[in-house]
């Protein structure tokens, strides 16, 4: 089996972003290697429901989308990154479009049927029923399985990015990625991936959270693997809590999308009263942040474990046409949405942080590029827009991929053959009980410290406790062969020490950021965190 693989490109991800770049670089003649931890179509992507983003409608405008993305970012975007991911929100469109996916029309099918979310102003959510990501992953599968010059490998995990002052060549020239080593699940061994460039799209990290939205896969790994290699990180404070996960104990990670509320669902308390009006004026159709506090103090001053959502007043034949799969998971768990009000509670759902990129997706690591939810593109600001992660995804991968095969024709190839992976002097563990515990402790601690309602106290109890297991996870690392269990550990213990470090660094509340310490927003405050080992 060939454990050194050399490519032009390496991509460590299949959703939406790693497949977008995938494609347009390897349309022009190069191959790629593409590296994703579990199926392809467990990315993040594929659970989206609600949509993509964009100005279609004559009464809608950029200026309209854009003011509403900088008042949700509470004044961390940063504005030419709005600017440019709007304005090319229609391209996008048509990309998408011309690859297969089949957005919804209206009824007389003369324009998009364009749903409506939390934030937004105007109708301006494309959508494919409520399961637009799936339509989107489908269709770029479809074009990256037949394409003859990308490598697809499947059950592969990124351990660490290789870089020249690593692999000690020339340390007074900056730091560049050279590749990856990446570890073969099935066949339990480590590949050393070389390439000339490489896209980081390994998705966010809301698995750290005891309670989410997002697949298994979502534990944070290629901001570990950034952060690890000295990449600039910023922002990782601001994670976001969907307000609405059905609450159900045979119900696991199930998104009821915000585009409930944008048809008129009413979020309801314990006594059945619609609360919403108390918190903010745009009511259920507030943003996230907004919405997720409100729900997280009628839990706690009632003491309930959940709020419910009613959107009893659309028709069976609405909701079955429009939220087709909500309604037959909801019925499968005895809920008939048309009838009964759903019970929800919120969970963590976006990391709007990450990997700091600039307008080219490049990171702070020469040859690394970022996009999709694992970078930080400053399009989020302090709390992301509903439905502008996509529209992300796609607007940054195609700019990295401009940019690289700009590179890639005009730089020298990197000739180094890089060091192969070497264990020989470790054992296989008999102690799985230390992964599966600092797992649980890691993630029921980010939970209860970490979560959506801070405080001084709280965080310097989850940093204590985390430095601790981070200690006992890099003993073991050095000591035993690795699991995939393992770096999974080792990732989001990783990226739960950088969000509380950035947590601690903030003070002031703002967006996704509430700390009881510090409950107001402060000018001398609107600005990044920036994190670096």
């Amino acid at each position: 089996m060939n454990t050194h693989i050399t490519t032009d490109f390496l991509v460590i991800g299949s959703g939406l972003a790693g497949l977008n770049f995938a494609l347009l670089v390897a349309d022009l003649g190069y191959h790629v290697c593409i590296v994703t931890k579990a199926l392809p179509e467990d990315s993040s992507t594929a659970w989206a429901q609600g949509g993509l983003a964009s100005v279609m409608d004559a009464q809608d405008s950029f200026d309209k989308h854009i003011k509403d993305t900088l008042i949700a970012g509470a004044g961390l975007c940063n504005q030419t990154v709005v600017e440019q991911c709007v304005k090319a929100g229609p391209s996008v469109v048509e990309r998408l479009k011309q690859l297969g996916v089949r957005f919804d029309r209206n009824a007389s099918n003369d324009n998009y049927a364009l749903g409506q979310e939390g934030g937004h102003t105007q109708r301006r959510i494309l959508h494919v029923a409520d399961a637009t990501g799936k339509e989107i992953e489908d269709a770029f599968l479809k074009h990256t399985r037949a394409h003859p010059c990308i490598t697809l490998l499947t059950q592969h995990m990124g351990i660490d990015f290789i870089t020249s002052h690593k692999n000690d060549l020339n340390k007074e020239q900056p730091n560049q990625c050279l590749g990856a080593y990446v570890f073969d699940k099935q066949n339990n061994l480590v590949k050393t991936i070389q390439s000339q460039y490489t896209l980081l799209a390994s998705g966010g990290a809301s698995k750290v959270y005891l309670y989410t939205s997002n697949p298994d896969i979502a534990t944070g790994d290629g901001i570990a693997m950034a952060y690890r290699a000295h990449c600039e990180i910023a922002n990782m404070e601001f994670m976001q809590f969907h307000p609405t996960c059905l609450y159900h104990e045979k119900a696991k990670s199930f998104l009821m999308t915000e585009a409930l509320r944008g048809e008129g669902a009413i979020l309801r308390n314990q006594n059945k009263d619609a609360f919403m009006a108390r918190y903010h004026p745009q009511k259920d159709l507030a943003p996230r942040d907004i919405v997720t506090r409100a729900i997280d103090q009628e839990m706690k001053t009632s003491g309930a474990d959940c709020v419910y959502l009613d959107i009893t007043h659309q028709s069976r034949d609405f909701l079955m046409q429009r939220f087709p799969m909500l309604y037959e998971r909801c019925l499968g768990f005895g809920i008939d949405m048309s009838q009964d009000l759903i019970p929800v509670v919120p969970a963590a759902h976006y990391t709007c942080g990450g990997v700091r990129t600039n307008l080219n997706a490049e990171t702070s690591l020469n040859r690394l590029y970022a996009a999709g939810e694992v970078a930080c593109t400053g399009l989020h600001g302090a709390n992301r827009l509903a439905s502008n992660s996509l529209l992300e995804a796609a607007v940054f991968s195609a700019r990295a991929a401009t940019h690289a095969l700009t590179r890639i024709k005009q730089e020298s190839p990197i000739s180094h053959t890089v060091a192969s992976w070497y264990d020989n002097n470790v054992g296989v563990s008999n102690e799985g009980v230390v992964v599966s515990q600092n797992w649980e402790d890691i993630r029921r601690l980010m939970w209860n410290y970490v979560g959506i309602v801070r405080s001084n106290k709280r965080l310097l109890r989850a940093q204590k406790r985390i430095e601790l297991i981070e200690q006992e996870i890099q003993e073991y690392y050095w000591n035993f062969k690795i699991t995939a269990d393992f770096l999974e550990l080792r990732n989001i213990a990783c990226v739960a020490h950088l969000i509380i470090r950035s947590a601690l660094k903030r003070k002031e509340s703002r967006g996704l950021h509430y700390t009881l310490d510090y409950p107001q927003s402060l000018d001398s405050e609107c600005h990044d965190t920036i994190l670096t080992p």
